[in-house]
């Protein structure tokens, strides 16, 4: 529900009894419901991480923390797990790489055993191609809470289009709000993890979409085994 508040302003000055300046201005905030947030707002992740709100635009990202953080508490209990955001996800990653191709990164135990390479590998059997990109220690300090009140910045306020690195660093917000840096290769319990941007891929919208990237997934975990 939008809630419309209309603010008048008048001038004091008046000529002939008429009003010179008359000023109308109507200001709309958007109250869907009693969960929402707004730009500068703190609010804490499932995994318990202080988070500030820098942008409300890039609302997948924070959609996606929770759900990331859930998977990561299944995952644990699992033998060999490997987890996977897939998501229309930055601007940035057509900007980088053109309208016609996914991008994988992997975090460091996904590096280890060299998945995004194999992801491009795959893709390339049947033409659902992928490029690769490096989650570097930039991408982590980008996202770092700037005062004593927030463990993570989620945004700065700019396009990721308009931002240096704009498709490698959410992937390094989704790995601390949802606590996947706790199981790096550095841990007791390494969490494979792997961040797949589609929105080149995904096809026009309005439009038929691609299906990206589930050919690749098949050729990889049906077809080769």
């Amino acid at each position: 529900m939008a809630d419309a508040q209309t603010y008048r302003l008048r001038s004091s000055q008046k000529r002939t009894g008429v009003v010179t300046n008359r000023l109308y201005r109507k200001i709309w905030s958007v109250c869907l419901s009693s969960d929402c947030y707004v730009a500068d707002e703190l609010i804490v992740s499932r995994a318990g991480r202080r988070v500030r709100v820098g942008n409300t635009d890039v609302e997948g990202r924070t959609v996606n923390v929770d759900l990331l953080c859930e998977m990561k508490e299944k995952a644990v209990k699992e033998a060999s797990p490997h987890l996977f955001t897939i998501a229309t996800l930055t601007g940035h990653a057509i900007r980088a790489m053109g309208p016609n191709y996914s991008i994988i990164m992997d975090n460091g135990a996904a590096h280890r055993s060299g998945n995004a390479l194999q992801w491009q590998k795959a893709g390339e059997v049947l033409g659902d191609l992928f490029e690769v990109s490096t989650i570097r220690r930039e991408d982590y300090d980008f996202h770092k809470g700037k005062s004593e009140y927030e463990d993570i910045l989620q945004s700065n306020n700019l396009p990721s289009s308009a931002t240096p690195r704009g498709h490698q660093a959410p992937a390094a917000f989704l790995i601390m709000a949802s606590g996947l840096d706790k199981h790096g290769v550095d841990s007791d319990r390494p969490l494979p993890y792997s961040h797949i941007d589609i929105a080149g891929s995904s096809g026009p919208f309005p439009g038929v979409p691609t299906g990206a990237p589930l050919l690749a997934m098949a050729t990889k975990y049906i077809l080769q085994h």
